[in-house]
């Protein structure tokens, strides 16, 4: 199982806190996947709806694909994901939980298809969002030091 990372969410990392993932397929058109195979999305505000059964990606932003013609793709459309239906009940549970949303936490090639890995989050507070930085900061300070001393 090779996988090629295609983008991240670092944004979802840092505003949330990731409690479950999910994989699921999405449905795309030829240019998209040309426009992915070039590295040319941003999933910073996109998320996950569930609507009659079905659930939807919202602004991600693939770029249009530079040799497409005049039927080249929307860049923000909403696009289809493909889950099991007992998936699907689960997800729309969590997020209709107090402050739980889904989020797409990183989009990749998997045996030539393209998967989005979905989390189930909740928000984090301005004090946790410190508090995760001053940790970031701290680890960061301890490899340097460990670097110099290694010397």
């Amino acid at each position: 199982m090779a996988e090629k990372l295609i983008c991240t969410n670092k944004r979802a990392f840092h505003d949330y806190h990731i409690d479950e993932r999910f994989e699921a397929g999405i449905v795309l058109v030829g240019t998209e996947v040309k426009s992915l195979r070039a590295g040319k999305s941003n999933m910073t505000d996109s998320f996950v709806l569930v609507k009659s059964g079905e659930a939807w990606l919202h602004n991600l932003h693939i770029a249009h694909y530079d040799f497409g013609n005049r039927q080249n793709h929307e860049t923000e459309r909403p696009r289809k994901l493909l889950l099991h239906k007992r998936e699907i009940s689960k997800l729309h549970a969590r997020i209709r939980q107090d402050g739980c949303t889904a989020v797409p936490l990183r989009l990749y090639f998997k045996n030539g298809m393209v998967k989005v890995e979905i989390g189930v989050a909740k928000g984090k507070k301005l004090h946790d969002k410190r508090e995760d930085l001053k940790k970031k900061e701290l680890k960061r300070e301890h490899a340097k030091e460990f670097k110099i001393k290694a010397r």
